[in-house]
């Protein structure tokens, strides 16, 4: 399968589009990466270096998250920057990761996507609101490696 067989034009569309309306309540910001495979390496490991590759961490207020798609090694993780992980509860991450989860064993990886963006968008509006003075730090758009 190649990246863009995962994914059709409309559910990449419906992916941006669930990212922003995610960010429209909140100042967090949201990425979405997939790749073919971890290269050899942990998949939170990755996501880590992916995360840095695409300048996440330079957020003002460390509040980006990373969904990170290795489609070939069936593997994904989320990645929360460190002012997320200061404030969200214990656990978050599982309950959206197992939501996630659900989904992409029935190959529906764009619903998937959407339910981790929507529970992220939800949990970031609780602890990052949106402020009139705000501005998109980081792109909508799915990054691919």
């Amino acid at each position: 399968m190649k990246a863009k067989e995962l994914f059709s034009k409309t559910e990449e569309e419906q992916i941006v589009s669930a990212i922003k309306s995610a960010e429209k309540n909140t100042s967090g910001e949201i990425r979405v990466h997939i790749e073919a495979n971890r290269k050899g390496k942990d998949t939170l490991e990755r996501a880590v270096e992916v995360f840095q590759e695409l300048e996440m961490h330079q957020t003002e207020a460390r509040n980006g998250v990373l969904f990170y798609l290795a489609y070939e090694d069936h593997a994904f993780s989320i990645f929360g920057d460190q002012g997320i992980n200061e404030k969200v509860p214990v656990g978050f991450w599982d309950s959206t990761r197992d939501q996630m989860q659900t989904a992409f064993k029935r190959s529906a990886f764009a619903e998937g996507l959407i339910a981790g963006i929507t529970e992220a968008g939800q949990v970031l509006k609780t602890y990052f609101p949106y402020q009139s003075d705000d501005q998109n730090e980081l792109d909508d758009s799915i990054s691919k490696g």
